[in-house]
């Protein structure tokens, strides 16, 4: 059973600021669009996608021995205009660099949708989820210029 808990910590006046913790003691601020020092609840969510995805696929990846060096997730989801408003349609963009093969990638995206993301299972109850990834050249380090 998973557990945790929300603490108000805006009691005066109208804001809604909240510090959630989990059952290991990960503490992070919840708030509102007004409020504006923590991400909103439904922020959370799409970012919880990406982070349930991103574990999912360098876990394949690594276990299929391709040497990732880079990645990153961009995520963008369109709701529903009248509440609840809840996820339509998801985007979800992997940007790998590394040594990798594109089938390996393709294939650990399927199983994280298909197979083990429980965030997704969620989501994609309501949103349709489409995922594209890219493997982008890697990035060069310029050479350190020569003491004169």
């Amino acid at each position: 059973m998973l557990q945790g808990k929300l603490r108000l910590t805006t009691i005066q006046g109208t804001g809604r600021q909240f510090v959630a913790e989990s059952a290991a003691g990960h503490a992070f601020v919840m708030d509102d669009g007004e409020g504006k020092t923590g991400p909103k609840p439904i922020e959370f969510a799409l970012l919880a996608l990406g982070g349930c995805t991103a574990f999912d696929v360098i876990n394949i990846l690594r276990k299929k021995r391709q040497v990732v060096t880079g990645y990153e997730i961009e995520l963008s989801a369109e709701q529903r205009p009248e509440p609840p408003n809840y996820f339509t349609r998801v985007e979800i963009k992997h940007k790998l660099r590394g040594q990798i093969d594109p089938g390996a990638v393709k294939t650990a995206i399927h199983l994280s949708e298909t197979k083990y993301c429980s965030v997704g299972a969620m989501i994609g109850q309501t949103a349709k989820i489409e995922s594209t990834f890219e493997i982008l050249p890697e990035i060069c380090a310029e050479p350190a210029a020569e003491a004169a």
